[in-house]
């Protein structure tokens, strides 16, 4: 009892820093934390966990209601809240008391959105937070005297765990023996380049391992670490994102309507008109309700919030939901080659087995390949090496393991030194990159010629090369350099391409993205692994991105270009995928990239959307901004479909919203300044609680996604409201003017004649309402409204709301709001003359589209060549022509008609990157098919066939 209770004490002593556990000997550390090298047990862990607490830092608890008031703290928000204070403190003159119906319904469309935002964004938290469970760190640790993988949360001081490349260290540590690590503590300290540490250093939670391999005990966990401790000191900064930036834009305009058409009204109303003070405020509480899309945060955060959780189900997980949109956006993909275009399923043709030493078999390279991989923990290499053996356990069979070498980015290999048990001998075998194994053996010339001819043969297979190589060590020292290494041979790898790739990325160029392919391999490998995929050939070496090794065909071409027109490069460094990403931003391209090793992390980090492949490293993950959970590039595509679909609900409601501000703006301001009629401020507000009502369920609606890289392009936002708004508010005054200053109705329909103000209120409430909804159905859809079936929770809202708003027209008599029923007659009469209205708009759309396009003003001088503003003078729409005549020439089928008509149409659309990529695919898949019918030719002459005889059957 007495060693328990000692026990506890330490470990309170632990926890209150009484021990200074960072700079007293190992050894000492062991005894104060009471524990071994053989690590924990797992009942002993559970203990500590209670004493120390889970290694994770405390989060902040926001308080609800401070969260709930929130939602009521932005400038729609704030213009709302203005009403409510005219409605109740400005709205009591003319000896008629303050207008509390209009003050308690303008607070109830308050607390309904901020209740529906609360509760979705709650909902999505809560989604969010089961999906980055999936994310959470993860450590090997040693439990039981076995290593597992367990989440790095579990850990407690005592832990002994393992610290390898690419992880971000869990917690903070003392190494033990071991070779030294590369740590990057720039997230830590700021330090620009990573530290060594020694065994014995410590390191700290938050920091990654840039090189090496070793294990560690744990010292301190969560807010105990010299993070935890950082963390309270730094604020987070309130980073203004491009979607705020975006949803802060559309609101000014708004806010900037309103304003405009309130100082108009007010000029007009009071020094011109001399109308009274209460009808005037009336009027101008009809602009402040009407005309504030005070339900945009939510829709939009809505739409986002079911948008990232649907990707979740794709296999996407999205570590911020702003990154929807740049996905949207994105018109280029840089993508690695090995595990998302190609199986990395690591295979070895024996036939093809080049041995350089003598006396040494086929079977025995692969033995000594199968010794320098691990048997554990392994990457693709290291399977494929000892499943190449009869029995993986061969790859030990007979001597003892002294030291590992890790790969790394940097030296491309590893190594093993090992004690030979028959003779007691020690050696070291290393295989890795050809060039790197190459200069390690210091070959003489005529081995590194026939090692070149060698690696291109297999290039030109599609083959990966990987060399091996050995020397002994007569000091027997694992630290000496040891003999003069000898070439062993040379091993081709065939890495097969994932089923699916080709046609992903076809489907990706036809959608404006521009997929690149970037590779360590050889350019020949790089070139074949393009064809076989059906991408173009214009692959270069990394060499070219820093103006070296140029071919003299590419001598003159600027960097920048280069990069751009590439449909891959090959031989590529972490840091060159840095320079890629950057040059393309500056050409203003939006750039996905993906990664899964820790120096991929600042290409992740510098892309617009960086994807961390299945698998990935830590570092990695955390770079990123979407982990895929699957491998392949199918799923980025799927995902970026996925994307462009929410992308487009929320352009959808945007441009609705600016119709919606301007229509109600202009015309009830009209119609106030015309006729001085004044609308109620009450009636104005029910439209407004329908309408975000019906407008709520558009962020589950069906969509089509944009057939190109889509953004925001606030101008065609405005600009599209506004044409919108104006037409909507033309006719709304048009239907005013011919109820109340003509017989029109009357005598076509035969329906009573309004001429009591509340009976005019009701009908110009039914017609505001009826157009205003369904406007959405047609900016919802690119093509006809018709074509594009809605959503079943679109469809029945809007039917909801518009029998409710038909019956208040019909029966409601509502002496404050000025509303009296006007029968099914008129009710009838204003569907009609809403119908009639409502099919032009799809018109305008069309007309707004092409105007805007550009399309128009080339219409008058594209027929001239001389004039055109195509590039190359059209020379890419004559090579895909001439392509299509070469198909059609010897016997391939043509592209569809439609397809035609569609590339045709949408050509300025689509990415211009994306284009060029697929006349270049075209090309090479016909030079191809040029090169294999000479071939043909040539053997059908040499044999002295009859060439008319033989029928024409070619696939490409």
């Amino acid at each position: 009892m007495a060693a328990a209770g000692d026990g506890a004490d330490g470990l309170e002593q632990i926890k209150n820093e009484a021990v200074d556990l960072e700079h007293i000997p190992v050894e000492e550390v062991f005894q104060h934390l009471k524990c071994s090298r053989e690590g924990l047990t797992t009942a002993e862990g559970q203990k500590r966990i209670t004493v120390f607490g889970p290694n994770k830092l405390e989060e902040k608890k926001e308080s609800k209601v401070l969260k709930f008031l929130g939602f009521m703290w932005n400038p729609l928000s704030w213009v709302m809240e203005v009403a409510a204070i005219m409605a109740i403190a400005l709205a009591n003159g003319d000896h008629r008391p303050p207008d509390w119906q209009d003050f308690v319904g303008i607070l109830a469309l308050l607390i309904l959105n901020s209740t529906i935002s609360y509760v979705e964004e709650r909902n999505a938290g809560s989604a969010a937070e089961a999906l980055m469970a999936n994310l959470a760190p993860k450590t090997k640790v040693l439990r039981d005297g076995k290593w597992s993988e367990e989440e790095a949360a579990i850990l407690v001081p005592g832990d002994i765990i393992s610290i390898k490349l690419g992880d971000i260290v869990p917690a903070d540590a003392r190494l033990l023996e071991g070779d030294p690590l590369k740590i990057d503590q720039s997230a830590l300290t700021g330090e620009s380049l990573p530290v060594t540490k020694a065994p014995g250093d410590s390191v700290y939670s938050g920091s990654t391992c840039k090189q090496g391999e070793i294990e560690a005990v744990v010292v301190a966990t969560g807010v105990h670490t010299f993070f935890g401790k950082a963390a309270h000191l730094v604020d987070s900064t309130n980073q203004v994102g491009h979607f705020q930036k975006v949803l802060r834009a559309i609101g000014n305009f708004c806010i900037a309507a309103i304003a405009v058409g309130m100082a108009i009204e007010i000029v007009v109303m009071y020094p011109i008109q001399h109308r009274r003070y209460r009808d005037g405020i009336d009027n101008l509480l009809v602009l402040l309700i009407g005309g504030i899309p005070i339900a945009m945060p939510t829709v939009l955060s809505v739409t986002m919030a079911i948008g990232s959780h649907r990707l979740s189900g794709q296999g996407a997980i999205t570590k911020r939901m702003t990154v929807i949109e740049e996905m949207a956006s994105m018109d280029v993909l840089c993508s690695d080659k090995t595990g998302t275009l190609t199986l990395n399923k690591l295979s070895v043709d024996r036939g093809l087995i080049e041995v350089f030493a003598r006396g040494v078999a086929g079977d025995e390279v692969i033995l000594l390949a199968a010794r320098a991989s691990r048997v554990e923990n392994q990457d693709a290499i290291d399977y494929a090496m000892v499943n190449m053996l009869p029995d993986p356990k061969d790859a030990r069979a007979g001597i003892k393991e002294l030291h590992f070498l890790p790969f790394n980015p940097v030296d491309k290999r590893t190594a093993l030194t090992y004690v030979d048990l028959a003779d007691g001998s020690w050696h070291r075998v290393s295989k890795g990159a050809p060039e790197q194994i190459l200069a390690l053996c210091d070959c003489s010339q005529d081995v590194r010629n026939r090692a070149h001819a060698v690696i291109d043969k297999y290039a030109d297979r599609g083959l990966r090369s990987l060399a091996v190589a050995r020397q002994e060590v007569p000091e027997k020292s694992k630290e000496s350099l040891g003999g003069p290494w000898e070439l062993v041979g040379l091993l081709p790898l065939l890495d097969p391409p994932r089923h699916d790739s080709a046609e992903t990325i076809k489907r990706a160029l036809h959608l404006g993205v521009n997929v690149k392919m970037i590779t360590g391999d050889q350019l020949a490998i790089a070139k074949e692994t393009g064809r076989r995929l059906g991408m173009g050939v214009n692959m270069y070496p990394s060499s070219a991105l820093l103006g070296q090794g140029k071919d003299e065909s590419i001598a003159s071409v600027p960097v920048d270009e280069l990069i751009e027109k590439a449909d891959g490069f090959a031989g590529v460094f972490p840091e060159h995928k840095y320079e890629i990403v950057k040059k393309l931003q500056e050409m203003k391209h939006i750039c996905g990239m993906t990664g899964d090793g820790v120096n991929d992390a600042p290409a992740l980090k510098k892309a617009d959307i960086g994807i961390a492949v299945a698998d990935a490293t830590d570092a990695a993950r955390s770079a990123s901004d979407i982990v895929l959970t699957e491998p392949g590039l199918s799923v980025i595509i799927s995902a970026m479909l996925t994307s462009r679909a929410i992308f487009q609900r929320m352009k959808n409601y945007t441009i609705y919203a600016v119709s919606i501000t301007i229509r109600i703006v202009l015309g009830f301001m009209l119609i106030a300044l015309i006729w001085k009629f004044d609308f109620s401020p009450f009636m104005i507000l029910v439209i407004a609680i329908l309408n975000d009502g019906t407008i709520m369920t558009i962020s589950k609606d069906r969509v089509k996604p944009s057939p190109y890289p889509d953004s925001w392009k606030l101008p065609e936002i405005f600009i599209t409201g506004i044409v919108y708004g104006t037409y909507l508010a033309v006719m709304t005054v048009l239907f005013f003017w011919a109820m109340r200053s003509t017989d029109f109705f009357t005598n076509t329909f035969h329906v009573k004649a309004l001429r009591e103000k509340d009976e005019m209120m009701s009908a110009l409430y039914l017609q505001v309402s009826i157009i205003s909804q369904a406007l959405i159905f047609v900016t919802r859809s690119r093509s006809w409204c018709f074509v594009e079936r809605p959503g079943f929770l679109l469809c029945g809202a809007f039917v909801v709301a518009q029998i409710v708003a038909t019956c208040l027209t019909v029966y409601l008599n509502l002496g404050f709001a000025h509303m009296k029923g006007i029968g099914w007659g008129w009710a009838g009469v204003i569907w009609l003359y809403s119908l009639v209205t409502f099919l032009p708009l799809d018109l305008f759309k069309f007309a707004v589209r092409y105007a805007l396009s550009g399309r128009a003003w080339d219409t008058l001088i594209e027929h001239k060549i001389a004039f055109t503003s195509k590039k190359d003078y059209g020379r890419g729409e004559r090579e895909a022509q001439w392509a299509t005549a070469q198909r059609t020439l010897h016997g391939l089928q043509a592209p569809e008609v439609g397809d035609l008509l569609n590339e045709r149409s949408s050509y300025r659309e689509l990415s211009e990157i994306a284009e060029q990529a697929k006349r270049r695919a075209e090309v090479a898949r016909l030079r191809e098919l040029n090169t294999l019918m000479g071939q043909m030719d040539a053997t059908v002459r040499l044999k002295g066939l009859d060439m008319d005889n033989v029928q024409h059957h070619y696939t490409v």
